[in-house]
């Protein structure tokens, strides 16, 4: 447990693929503390909670979930067993989190998904497979109290940062923003585009970006790596990377149709593993949609799936 200026106390928590860790943050209100976001469901992740609370000198009083992604939501229902405490979530974003983590039929859609955009069959395999790995390690709360941007969270405002995930919410006060996944450093977060998501994440996530720097706070604590002490330049830096990968995608298309899948493997390189390799094409898909919706390239959906080709 790290102590922050504010009072704010940082809790890193391990991760058994990369980056390593994830931070989750206790922030002091009224007579209790307000925990933000509670890691990944792993086997000791209730016994490591209990020895990370024991050292509080209040009690927790609600805990604020910033996204539905695993190692953000999974160890939630440990620490409402632990603590008696409310969690607070985005009202749509724990719609996703209980149909990607609670419902049967996810693994199906996403293997449709995959094949449509031009997955060979053994590869969906094992992207599926992949994917159902973190399903056991994802214990979310049952009930949430719903927070929308704008409403206030023990005295911080809730501030929407779409993109990484459709409904990811930040926490601002005092110019400190608690900016979960939105800005990273020196990693960028992933920006992908998945069934049942938003049409255009990275559209949502560049336009996120932007209300970052008109907001001017002057740190972020985020989920992973650095604290971002320039928050405006980091935005900017991260802005830029996406800049130069959409030109890369459109050189990509030079020539031929290619489906998402194929662009993944020019974009990417053809020897990642089937956890990465999901990223890599729900990445490479966010980027071929913004660039079609707007004209820059075509998109070709027939029957048997769909392809992008230069415009």
């Amino acid at each position: 447990m790290e102590a922050l200026p504010g009072g704010i106390l940082r809790v890193t928590l391990p991760l058994p693929m990369r980056p390593g860790h994830v931070h989750a943050y206790l922030v002091p209100h009224d007579d209790g503390w307000l925990v933000v976001d509670t890691g990944l469901g792993l086997p000791n992740a209730k016994e490591r909670w209990a020895e990370e609370l024991a050292r509080l000198d209040r009690p927790v009083t609600a805990i604020f979930v910033t996204h539905f992604h695993p190692d953000h939501v999974g160890a939630a229902r440990d620490l409402v067993e632990l603590t008696g405490a409310p969690v607070l979530q985005g009202a749509h974003d724990f719609e996703q989190c209980r149909q990607v983590w609670g419902a049967d039929d996810w693994p199906g859609v996403l293997a449709g998904w995959f094949t449509r955009h031009g997955a060979p069959a053994d590869v969906t395999d094992e992207l599926i497979a992949a994917g159902s790995y973190w399903k056991p390690f994802v214990r979310f709360a049952d009930h949430v109290e719903p927070v929308g941007e704008g409403d206030l969270v023990a005295g911080w405002e809730a501030v929407a940062a779409p993109g990484h995930a459709d409904g990811q919410l930040m926490l601002l006060r005092a110019g400190v923003l608690i900016g979960a996944d939105h800005l990273l450093d020196p990693i960028t977060p992933t920006v992908g585009l998945w069934p049942r998501s938003a049409a255009d994440p990275l559209g949502e996530y560049l336009a996120a970006l932007e209300r970052v720097r008109a907001l001017r706070p002057t740190v972020v604590l985020p989920g992973h790596g650095n604290t971002i002490v320039d928050p405006a330049g980091r935005a900017g830096v991260i802005a830029a990377h996406h800049a130069e990968r959409l030109e890369s995608v459109v050189a990509t298309l030079s020539g031929r149709s290619q489906s998402a899948y194929d662009v993944s493997l020019e974009l990417f390189g053809a020897e990642l593993k089937p956890a990465t390799r999901r990223f890599a094409m729900a990445e490479s898909l966010s980027h071929l949609e913004y660039l079609a919706s707007r004209g820059r390239i075509g998109r070709n959906e027939t029957a048997d799936g769909v392809s992008y080709t230069a415009a």
